[in-house]
């Protein structure tokens, strides 16, 4: 049985170093450390983002777009064995994201261009993919790279994430390698992006948490600071 999937709250901060740290340990006194991390309690990610020759996810972005969708393929901890493609939707601050397992050989076709295969694939996902390369003329644009330091609570089920080194490169023959020459896509590559998801309610002990005075609420997009070089 396919699982319902439903639109979940986003909200994303940017959140100064020294505040990072002091919001760190309170968070850590409540919520869990996801445990698909590494034995610091991070993880890499490194996912390729597709537009097409008219940016137009990228202009959906900054016009300020409610409605939008994005597409990307996503590996952790440079293991490719397990890689993902996703597509994000969101209206609003509220995001839905469907998924879908592909094989490294098939991720290596898609960024190669080799796409006939997509159109039978037992994923939908990929299927529909394949579509709009074909119809939209989407294509890898860009390689976002930054490292991940999760935290889990169960009632609202809720995640709150820090990420931080958030990098780009323009060339994405370097997505699946082990060696990645990138540059850093902000201008304060210490300070963290704070994101907070969940389902229908958002406790109030995580609220008194998160909303501190000294940082506001923002829409912040990592595909749209690691397009700003091209």
């Amino acid at each position: 049985m396919v699982q319902e999937k439903h639109y979940r709250h986003e909200l994303k901060y940017a959140v100064p170093y020294a505040e990072y740290l002091a919001m760190r340990g309170r968070l850590r006194k409540i919520m869990s450390v996801d445990p698909h991390t590494s034995a610091d309690g991070l993880y890499q990610i490194r996912s390729i983002y597709f537009d097409n020759g008219d940016d137009k996810a990228l202009r959906e972005k900054v016009d300020g777009i409610a409605k939008r969708e994005k597409f990307r393929i996503r590996y952790y901890n440079d293991d490719f064995s397990f890689i993902m493609l996703e597509k994000k939707m969101k209206i609003n601050n509220l995001c839905l994201k469907y998924d879908a397992r592909i094989t490294e050989k098939e991720c290596r076709d898609i960024l190669d261009g080799n796409l006939d295969w997509m159109k039978t694939h037992p994923q939908e996902l990929v299927r529909e993919l394949y579509a709009k390369m074909r119809y939209q003329r989407l294509r890898p644009r860009v390689l976002v790279s930054y490292v991940r330091e999760p935290y889990i609570y169960k009632a609202g089920n809720v995640r709150v994430t820090f990420d931080s080194a958030i990098r780009t490169s323009l060339y994405n023959q370097d997505f699946l390698t082990k060696t990645v020459s990138d540059i850093s896509a902000t201008d304060t590559p210490q300070d963290m992006i704070l994101e907070v998801k969940y389902d229908a309610f958002l406790p109030e002990i995580i609220q008194d948490l998160v909303q501190v005075p000294s940082i506001r609420q923002q829409a912040f997009s990592k595909y749209g600071a690691c397009r700003r070089f091209g």
